[in-house]
């Protein structure tokens, strides 16, 4: 499959914004370890290979295990993630598959267990964050390198 264009030479002012928005989520008060996770989940959510395929690199890179990148499509099945990645995991999948599902009084209950007032808005905009890439990646064709 072909990369449709390159985004980044069309329009430098919106990806100017994009990433603006990705430092920003950088700064924000979720630890680094699990902003990647949710940044692979809700890109495999998304299907875009090549998001996935950069976020599990830097998580490696940051030294994530290899067992828990290969258990995280299946985490409500592991034993590998914390209840705190558990339910930021949770969340995210909510928040990034609106169109055909909700984000249960449940669900925000048990995150108001495990994060702040803030961390429950900046895990949100994280999410959104990388949604926002994956639909920028999958509608242009954006390819992972071939190494």
């Amino acid at each position: 499959m072909e990369p449709r264009l390159d985004y980044y030479t069309a329009s430098p002012q919106a990806l100017k914004g994009m990433l603006m928005l990705e430092a920003a989520t950088f700064g924000l008060s979720i630890e680094k370890p699990l902003l990647e996770l949710i940044r692979i989940r809700v890109s495999q959510l998304n299907q875009c290979g090549f998001c996935t395929d950069m976020h599990s690199m830097a998580a490696r890179q940051r030294g994530e295990s290899e067992r828990r990148l290969f258990a995280l499509c299946v985490w409500r099945d592991s034993p590998f993630f914390t209840a705190r990645e558990k339910a930021a995991l949770a969340w995210s999948e909510s928040v990034a598959t609106l169109p055909t599902s909700s984000v249960p009084d449940e669900l925000f209950a048990a995150m108001r267990v495990e994060f702040s007032e803030q961390e429950l808005v900046d895990l949100t905009m994280a999410v959104s964050s990388i949604s926002a890439w994956n639909r920028l990646a999958v509608g242009f064709r954006q390819q992972p390198p071939n190494d």
